[in-house]
């Protein structure tokens, strides 16, 4: 990658040669303006205002213009004799946890590359030390003709710098928030949370421009003498009369997009899910009550049949007994008939 700026960190005592380079870069397609008679391309000449001529690049130089309309010429070396320290310098001031920084106030993004054998080891030094620290490094610099800050972190085995604005820079939200009194609904946050869960997360390797590829198939249809293809038609928007519902559709359509079964897409409103909630709950009750209730009865026929089982045991029991009493009684009976049938016959013999 080639280097847009060449200098040193400054670490404390500690000087890091290093190389600017973008870290990012655009796809876009850029277009040309041209006549549309004739494709010709239109270009801007620059032109003296009191001299009402063209004039060369070798001629235009830098101005203020002040509040009256006076200008102010300023020169490269007014700009060289400035006393700016980071000229050539990107000058830690400060390490900071990185949930200090403010998105807001990011701008371009740059990779500092070590410049040279020399720079390896002070660079790597302060690589390991700004990754067991967890923190980032808050630095100023000069880029363009103008002192800016900048964050440093680690982004693999490298080290990052994000151009920052200056906190001034930043502008208050004044204003920009609903001046009306709105209440929010817990029902309205429960089916927006259930949108987010249903959306997820999103590897942003994934994403892409699909409008640039659509422009590019525009100009590779153009350019081959053919139709561009039709742009699809639009979702159809209007006025969002009901939040509720258009949370539920949003549900649905999340889901349904995920390849999800229409049942798990159906999405029932708070309330519904209270009203069933309830009929289900009485529904259970009264089921529950007469199972019970049934459940009671049959338990009380079943004491009654043990109970009758156990009369008809116990009077099973009592007849056999009083039966095997009887039995030796007549035993008894017997034989003293038969003593005394006996002894009447002897004292008849004698």
């Amino acid at each position: 990658m080639r280097s847009i700026w060449n200098g040193a960190i400054s670490f404390g005592l500690v000087s890091i040669p290093i190389k600017l380079v973008n870290a990012t870069e655009s796809h876009s397609i850029s277009f040309r303006q041209v006549h549309t008679e004739d494709n010709g391309r239109i270009r801007y000449r620059k032109f003296c205002e009191l001299e009402d001529r063209e004039v060369t690049q070798s001629e235009i130089g830098k101005g203020y213009e002040d509040a009256d309309g006076t200008i102010v010429p300023i020169t490269d070396e007014d700009l060289s004799h400035l006393p700016i320290p980071t000229a050539r310098t990107i000058d830690i001031v400060a390490f900071v946890p990185a949930d200090r920084i403010d998105p807001l106030q990011m701008e371009a993004a740059y990779y500092l590359a070590a410049s040279g054998a020399p720079a390896a080891k002070p660079y790597t030094l302060l690589r390991e030390a700004l990754k067991r620290s967890n923190k980032v490094a808050i630095a100023k610099y000069a880029l363009r003709g103008r002192e800016r800050l900048g964050m440093l972190r680690v982004v693999g085995e490298a080290i990052a710098m994000h151009g920052l604005l200056w906190p001034d820079e930043v502008r208050a939200p004044e204003g920009v928030a609903p001046d009306a009194d709105v209440t929010v609904r817990d029902k309205e946050l429960d089916l927006a949370d259930a949108l987010m869960a249903t959306l997820g997360e999103v590897d942003l390797e994934d994403l892409h421009d699909e409008y640039r590829e659509a422009l590019e198939e525009v100009i590779a249809a153009k350019a081959a003498g053919e139709t561009p293809p039709e742009a699809p038609e639009p979702a159809k928007g209007g006025k969002v009369l009901d939040l509720m519902a258009a949370l539920e559709k949003s549900v649905r359509a999340a889901k349904e997009s995920r390849g999800e079964g229409a049942e798990e897409a159906e999405v029932t409103s708070l309330q519904g899910k209270k009203s069933a909630s309830g009929a289900k709950s009485t529904t259970a009750k009264r089921s529950t009550a007469k199972k019970t209730a049934a459940k009671k009865k049959a338990e009380g026929k079943a004491a009654e049949g043990r109970a009758a089982t156990k009369k008809a045991a116990a009077t099973k029991s009592a007849s056999a007994k009083s039966a095997a009493k009887k039995t030796p009684a007549k035993k008894t009976a017997a034989k003293k008939t038969a003593a005394k049938k006996t002894a009447s016959s002897r004292r008849r013999s004698a």
